[in-house]
């Protein structure tokens, strides 16, 4: 397969960029969904084949707190449409990608193709009573996968609000709950994992290629509760499921503010889908290298229309 190596911007240092999580409470989580399959075909380009099984895919989202990276402290949350095949490797393709830095939204739009936006992340930390363990939580306690023991625990609230100049739009508010510091000092992280993830991106307004790059990740990792979502005060028109079946969902391309709107309600639909598994990952290090311009799409119909 031919490749091309894509010219990066200066501003945000060569590559490989390095990402750090935050420390503490607030660590990364990676949620996985079953998304309905023609909603994630409405992001996937038409090269790739979509992993799917009964009129669904994996999808989601990862939400993470970065305390060092070129951009400086930033929060970012990636919505995940589904799962692609591309023979031999498999990978995950992102619906939507919000971050509060301008300069992360412009490297992941310019460099690494991605369908960055400017968000808005409020958090909000509450303290309430932990409710009476169940015995499968005792049993996970006692062979050292359960949260730390006390009878308070941290719930904190992450509201996205998309931002675009003057305007403000919702995504939705995801609950997290963290154990407060109890009996428990030392409570287990789960064990040290290294991953190389092939990832693929572009089809953009502002990278129009189809690109592929390397990210590799170092963390603790460990199964946790589920994250609850919930959506804007006025939910997406097409949440339900008889929504779902009026509506003739295609390929989201670049060019109108409907199509723009459109992507955004479909975004957070993937959000609003039932949750099949949390990972937390603590002690998270990213690396990511330069993208590769995969360059026989390069003239696909997808980018002829965006150079029209």
């Amino acid at each position: 397969m031919e490749i091309a190596r894509t010219k990066c911007s200066l501003g945000y240092g060569k590559p490989p960029w390095i990402f750090k999580g935050r420390q503490g409470s607030y660590k990364a989580l990676y949620q996985l969904h079953l998304v309905k399959s023609e909603i994630a075909r409405a992001f996937i380009p038409k090269e790739f084949r979509l992993v799917e099984a009964f009129g669904y895919t994996l999808g989601g989202f990862f939400l993470a707190s970065y305390e060092d990276s070129p951009a400086g402290v930033f929060d970012e949350l990636v919505v995940i449409a589904g799962i692609v095949w591309n023979p031999p490797t498999s990978c995950a393709w992102a619906a939507r990608v919000l971050v509060n830095s301008g300069d992360a939204c412009d490297h992941g739009r310019k460099d690494v193709g991605l369908p960055s936006q400017v968000a808005k992340f409020s958090k909000k930390i509450t303290a309430t009573p932990r409710q009476r363990k169940s015995k499968f939580n005792g049993f996970l306690d006692t062979i050292g996968f359960g949260t730390a023991s006390s009878s308070m625990k941290d719930c904190m609230d992450v509201l996205v609000t998309e931002t675009n100049g003057p305007s403000a739009t919702d995504i939705c508010n995801i609950k997290l709950t963290t154990s407060v510091p109890g009996v428990k000092f030392d409570e287990w992280k789960g064990p040290a994992i290294k991953m190389s993830l092939p990832s693929f991106s572009g089809r953009t307004e502002y990278n129009p290629n189809l690109l592929k790059y390397s990210c590799s990740i170092e963390c603790r990792v460990r199964a946790v509760k589920a994250a609850k979502v919930s959506g804007p005060s006025s939910p997406p028109k097409h949440d339900t499921e008889e929504s779902l079946s009026q509506l003739n969902l295609k390929t989201l391309e670049p060019g109108s503010r409907e199509i723009v709107d459109e992507g955004q309600n479909l975004s957070i639909s993937v959000m609003l889908s039932k949750p099949l598994l949390a990972l937390e990952f603590s002690c998270l290090k990213m690396q990511v290298e330069a993208p590769v311009v995969v360059s026989q799409h390069s003239k696909s119909r997808f980018a002829a229309r965006v150079a029209n």
